[in-house]
């Protein structure tokens, strides 16, 4: 069995891997890998992890992310339940620092490129022209033949966006994976527990609008509380309770925009007891009250 957490891409007959990906739900594994990736959700909506970064994700999620970089598209709960008639889609290119060759990337022209591929390993997604000229990109590359014509594409793509000024960083600035590649190799200590911190992320996702026990969580990954609260604060560079305030705060961002709800309901139905609370750590996590935050996006 492939460890859950260091993932393996097929390289295949091409110097770089376009996948259109349909399923009923995104691979719910955290993990990560030595590619670089170019990741492009067309259908599906859940909860994304990059780094200690959570945010919500909803058709037109954008993200490149750089080698060793952990992540995670979670989809929404009904997508993993039986005959919901739901599906996702993506698009994915997948990359090497030596896919054209080891030195390739270090040549004076690729400089900016160069740049690109350093500043991915924050994690970075795009907004406004650049994120419209990028889909319309991957689209392409994906019914393209594995031809000198589609490395040329691939190429110029990388290029747009390493001139592109409409780019966030996903990650904070500090943020670096603790875990090392040989830590993840199958049976070893690290890998099995990163394992059961892979539950962690399942239960919460699955029970975050419930009042959750700390109690509970540290047994699930096999721990005390007080050495859970140390381990996860090491390995996602935040303590569990913001941990678990962002997925409840992202769950409520989705439901802003997307449901007809009232703040009071949606601030309940997110795991938040008192208005009062939940207007407090809305604004501590995005900067805007509820109300701020759906005129910010487009609402009434």
């Amino acid at each position: 069995m492939k460890s859950a957490l260091r993932k393996d891409i097929e390289s295949g007959i091409g110097s770089f891997v376009v996948r259109d990906l349909i399923e009923p739900h995104f691979d719910p594994n955290w993990h990560f890998h030595p590619h670089y990736q170019l990741f492009l959700v067309e259908e599906g909506t859940g909860t994304r992890f990059i780094g200690d970064s959570i945010r919500p994700f909803s058709p037109g999620d954008l993200v490149m992310i750089g080698p060793d970089l952990p992540h995670l598209w979670r989809s929404d709960q009904a997508y993993f339940l039986p005959e919901s008639g739901l599906q996702t889609h993506g698009l994915v290119v997948y990359f090497t620092d030596d896919c054209l060759g080891s030195e390739f990337f270090n040549k004076p022209e690729m400089h900016r490129i160069r740049q690109l591929l350093e500043s991915s390993r924050q994690g970075l997604t795009w907004i406004g022209e650049t994120h419209e000229q990028t889909v319309a990109a991957l689209r392409k590359l994906v019914v393209q033949a594995p031809t000198f014509r589609r490395v040329l594409d691939f190429l110029a793509l990388l290029d747009d966006l390493a001139h592109a000024t409409d780019v966030q960083l996903i990650t904070s600035a500090n943020y670096s994976n603790p875990m090392k590649p040989a830590d993840a190799d199958e049976g070893s200590a690290s890998s099995q527990a990163y394992r059961r911190m892979q539950a962690v992320h399942t239960y919460v996702l699955t029970h975050f609008h419930e009042a959750i026990k700390l109690d509970t969580v540290a047994d699930i990954a096999g721990l005390t509380p007080s050495a859970f609260c140390r381990y996860f604060k090491v390995r996602t560079n935040k303590t569990f309770v913001d941990f678990v305030t962002e997925v409840r705060i992202g769950h409520a961002c989705k439901l802003l925009i997307n449901s007809d709800l009232s703040i009071s309901q949606i601030g309940y139905e997110s795991g938040f007891r008192t208005m009062s609370n939940f207007n407090r750590q809305f604004r501590d996590v995005t900067g805007q009250t509820p109300s701020q935050y759906v005129k910010t996006m487009g609402g009434v």
